[in-house]
């Protein structure tokens, strides 16, 4: 990254927009070095592991210098842009190599679009002779951070920082921000002996892979084979077809929801249950509903009427509205419903959440449904709207398959899945008519969830969608 001493320069580093998020990808730039900006001008747009998120500008100037072209995936705490500003007099007065106290507020964190920045310092340290750009690497801002965003207070001692003291005098200690010093210390790979592909020699995280995929010299000490195991890797990439084959990177939300898949599959025990319901009457009131002058304008389709049967079930079954919180050994039972509803958009599968449905009219639980899937599809999904789910919702059917065996959202314990509504035979009244079907499938968390509760939540929301006059006699 440059070094800028010039007084009059800010640096604008990448903000945790989330909670605990460690990094995210540059889609868009909005400026270009030269151009004017205000303050809350939107200079970027950024991917996270859980949104696409437009960030401003906390000041006015002129744009010295982007750090990062687009497509880069950038570590939280990381300048990403630098700014002239008029006056200096409150611009940072250590070099960039520092990252010390650089934002406008000196103390806590500045506020973004979701939750809060960086965490700055107010301790400013002499930089070390023969040491330029690994002092950037070695913030207390960038220490703090990384604690923060859960690499814990052993982060920064990475393999590499015994030998701190010896590196100043020759500055050879390799460059390497904290999170990929614990990324080559998992891995088992020694910093100096990786080839740095980043800004100014720094070793980003793809040059640690790259290195574990690689053969080393240095790692034939091994006793066995480990190092034969990664032998082959290096001519996958390589020997591949292009014109048969496509690799696409695993990045922002499709990685998120890979490792949460992954953790919610082999944490949380699944049991899923099933049932075939006659929805004919539901269908029926949808479309004396859309008729209603009440629900102009609004979004009204079986989702809804199965959103609420599923509230009303949870309703006279609280238990299922829970979470299981390993560390304290404690079943969480929520006394509010976060319904979320999964969506899926071109970034990925997300599951924004309506906050506090149970509290909300038929009408109201209708706007809410539009503005979350109009939302989604213009990939404006705030992280905070993907937060604090408790069960969730998702409708297979409208991809005219007839049901599946849906995996937990993590932290919550249920999660419906409903099928394509079909016309079928079926016994009605002693005869054979045809009417309209689905089958619905419950997953849930069998360590805090039983059979028996789960079986009546699922026969609760069938009986609801079979008569849809419950949802006033049980309301």
């Amino acid at each position: 990254m440059t070094t800028m001493t010039d007084s009059s320069v800010r640096e604008f580093k990448m903000p945790d927009v989330g909670e605990g998020l460690t990094e995210a990808e540059i889609l868009k730039w909005y400026v270009q070095p030269g151009d004017t900006v205000t303050d809350g001008q939107v200079v970027c747009e950024v991917e996270t592991a859980k949104a696409a998120v437009e960030l401003p500008i906390p000041y006015d100037g002129v744009v010295r210098e982007l750090h990062f072209p687009e497509g880069t995936t950038v570590d939280v705490g990381t300048s990403i842009i630098a700014v002239a500003v008029g006056g200096g007099a409150a611009a940072a007065a250590e070099p960039v190599q520092e990252a010390v106290a650089e934002e406008p507020k000196p103390e806590g964190r500045q506020p973004v679009l979701v939750g809060y920045g960086v965490s700055t310092s107010s301790t400013k340290r002499r930089p070390r002779k023969g040491a330029e750009a690994p002092a950037a690497a070695q913030t207390p801002a960038a220490a703090i951070q990384a604690e923060l965003n859960g690499h814990g207070p052993a982060a920064p001692a990475a393999p590499a920082a015994p030998a701190a003291p010896a590196a100043p005098v020759s500055g050879d200690r390799p460059l390497a921000k904290p999170p990929v010093r614990k990324l080559a210390k998992d891995l088992g790979v020694d910093l100096a002996t990786v080839v740095p592909s980043g800004p100014d020699g720094i070793i980003t995280r793809e040059d640690v892979h790259a290195a574990v995929a690689a053969p080393e010299p240095a790692q034939a000490a091994a006793p066995r084979s480990e190092p034969a195991a990664p032998a082959p890797s290096p001519s996958a990439p390589t020997s591949y077809d292009t014109t048969r084959e496509t690799r696409v990177p695993v990045k922002g939300v499709r990685k998120a929801t890979a490792a949460a898949m992954v953790g919610s599959a082999f944490t949380a025990p699944h049991v899923t249950e099933f049932v075939t319901v006659d929805v004919t009457r539901t269908m029926k009131l949808v479309e004396e509903l859309k008729q209603d002058k009440e629900y102009t304008g609004l979004r009204v389709n079986p989702l809804l009427l199965i959103a609420k049967a599923l509230l009303v079930a949870i309703r006279r079954n609280p238990d299922i509205n829970a979470s299981w919180d390993e560390a304290a050994q404690e079943i969480v039972v929520k006394h509010y419903v976060n319904l979320g509803i999964a969506a899926a958009t071109p970034r990925g599968l997300i599951v924004p959440n309506i906050k506090d449905a149970h509290a909300q009219t038929l009408p109201q639980l209708a706007g809410s449904l539009g503005e979350l899937v109009s939302t989604a599809r213009e990939g404006k999904t705030s992280p905070a709207a993907m937060q604090g789910g408790t069960v969730t919702i998702t409708n297979v059917g409208v991809f005219g398959v007839d049901t599946g065996t849906p995996i937990l959202n993590p932290g919550e314990s249920a999660i419906l899945a409903v099928g394509a509504i079909k016309l079928q035979p079926w016994v009605h009244k002693g005869k054979v008519k045809p009417r309209q079907v689905t089958t619905l499938a419950l997953s849930f968390d069998h360590r805090l969830v039983d059979g028996e509760l789960g079986s009546k939540v699922l026969a609760d929301v069938a009986a609801v969608l079979e008569q849809p006059k419950r949802l006033i006699s049980w309301a």
